[in-house]
């Protein structure tokens, strides 16, 4: 935590204001509050903290100096940004460094790198974007993607516009109507394959979309492709459904990688989510190059995506329900998220968030609890995206109920790890 973030939620708690109040009166975003708080933003707008300041009724001039962008010695001009501070505060405010600054240089020169790449990427079973953040983060531009839930496509367009969203059924997209990409992407329907659904397979039509994937590919031919799913497909049918689908995309000349990846060990965010990547390239020599990335360390904690002083709805909280007394008994722990299975309750023991499934907003089954400094409550959807490592600027549109919600943070992918293999397949396409 830094020195600043410290200091503003001490005060913060002291006034009895919430972080979400907070974001009302300043005008300052929910998350970005909560980075500033916990450390996560190491240099915060001084715009932040002096509104921040402003609403405390606090020296925005001792919060300045807190955050090191006082230098009394420093001779030089501040720069135009600052321009709306009162002269009397500009005389003391010496230096700024730059919010933007990158901590790893060589990290920033591997963005730019890729940004010269250019590669155009379409999305299938898009949802609410998940995959698409994760290449656009990694430089490549997203010119096409289709969904058919009508929820997740006002969600979608609320984030990403409504440039080249095809609301519909993937059976009636016509290959030809879509812009000459260079990577396919999709996270087709997993409840086919799920530990948790009936894994009918091939034999039930969601299952059977694998092959609307392959009948685009047929058309479009695009140099990469990247395929995610539940871990039990690659031994669903003792491993003969998997072998379809990789025969089917070999057939089509792509060479073919596949990985399980699990969220918490390969994208730092606290979520226990193993996932199938299958990646497939035309080239021999873009299949030979390609990495998976490696396992990184988890710094992250689920108070870096819960803010447990922060009072949620009364609808969130489970002090009414008729399982309250063994939830009371059961859930201890306020370092980690537990997940109420319809008759009993279930703690994560390696201090993160259980699996998020589309059900958890239905009723009884999958629920994500956590306790925070007023009682037992399920997670909110919005920090249910934060599980899934979604960036702060995401958002749901507010005509859409708390059901759907759920259900789409819980069908999503888990962004960082998305990020990093995009990253690796651009590498490999790399001439």
């Amino acid at each position: 935590m830094s020195n600043i973030g410290n200091y503003l939620m001490k005060i913060r708690q002291e006034q009895q204001i919430s972080i979400r109040q907070l974001a009302k009166l300043t005008g300052i975003s929910h998350s970005e509050i909560n980075k500033i708080e916990n450390g996560e933003r190491e240099n915060p707008s001084p715009l932040h903290i002096k509104s921040i300041a402003k609403v405390f009724g606090i020296s925005q001039i001792e919060c300045l100096k807190i955050a090191g962008y006082i230098d009394e010695d420093a001779q030089y001009p501040l720069p135009d940004f600052l321009s709306n501070f009162s002269p009397e505060e500009l005389e003391q405010v010496q230096a700024y460094a730059n919010f933007l600054r990158s901590s790893n240089k060589e990290e920033q020169k591997e963005t730019q790198d890729t940004m010269k790449n250019n590669l155009k990427v379409a999305s299938l079973f898009a949802g609410i974007g998940g995959i698409c953040y994760g290449f656009k983060q990694a430089g490549a531009e997203v010119v096409w993607a289709n969904e058919i839930d009508k929820d997740a496509c006002k969600t979608y367009r609320h984030n990403f516009g409504n440039d080249y969203l095809i609301e519909g059924d993937i059976k009636e997209v016509n290959p030809e109507d879509i812009p000459d990409i260079d990577i396919l992407n999709g996270g087709f329907p997993c409840q086919a394959f799920s530990v948790a659904g009936y894994r009918k397979g091939f034999d039930d039509e969601r299952g059977n979309l694998f092959f609307e994937i392959t009948r685009i590919l047929e058309v479009k031919r695009p140099r990469a492709i990247l395929l995610e799913n539940v871990k039990n497909l690659e031994g669903h049918d003792h491993g003969n459904t998997f072998k379809v689908i990789k025969e089917q995309l070999e057939l089509l000349g792509y060479h073919v990688h596949h990985k399980v990846l699990n969220t918490m060990e390969y994208g730092n965010v606290p979520q226990h989510r193993e996932r199938i990547y299958i990646v497939g390239f035309l080239s021999k020599q873009a299949y030979d190059k390609f990495i998976y990335p490696d396992k990184i360390p988890l710094t992250k904690t689920i108070h870096d995506i819960v803010d447990v002083t922060d009072r949620k709805p009364l609808g969130l909280y489970y002090t009414n329900s008729k399982y309250y007394p063994e939830l009371k008994e059961t859930m201890i722990n306020k370092n980690t998220v537990y997940q109420w299975r319809r008759v009993y309750c279930r703690e994560n023991k390696s201090n993160v968030c259980p699996t998020l499934t589309a059900n958890m907003g239905t009723g009884g089954h999958n629920v994500p609890l956590i306790i925070d400094d007023y009682d037992i409550r399920k997670l909110t959807p919005e920090e249910c995206v934060g599980f899934q490592g979604f960036p702060p600027e995401f958002s749901f549109p507010d005509d859409i109920s708390n059901a759907s919600k759920y259900k789409q943070a819980g069908n999503s992918v888990s962004v960082p790890v998305i990020k990093r293999i995009a990253e690796a397949m651009v590498k490999a396409l790399a001439d």
